[in-house]
């Protein structure tokens, strides 16, 4: 089994649009979805069971911004980004 896969839902007939569900090892997202931004793992002003309980099921992080600070070592000695970040969701 894939450790990630999208199903397709709908497809439109008048554009190249459609809707799915992105499979992650950590839950699945329907698409087309709207993601809080996260770039150093935390979404300013709220905490991620705030972000979570509001009804967000993803967070978008940088990972080029976490690889320079605070750096591989650190996330992975967390447990990895979902655990450094303490989020629940995908």
């Amino acid at each position: 089994m894939a450790l990630f896969s999208f199903t397709k839902t709908h497809q439109s007939s008048e554009c190249a649009g459609r809707t799915g569900i992105f499979q992650t090892p950590h839950g699945a997202i329907e698409t087309p979805v709207f993601m809080p931004v996260g770039t150093q793992a935390t979404v300013k002003s709220l905490d991620p069971a705030e972000v979570h309980d509001i009804g967000f099921g993803i967070i978008l992080s940088n990972t080029y911004h976490l690889y320079l600070r605070p750096g591989q070592e650190i996330v992975r000695q967390a447990g990895g980004l979902h655990s450094f970040m303490n989020w629940p969701g995908a």
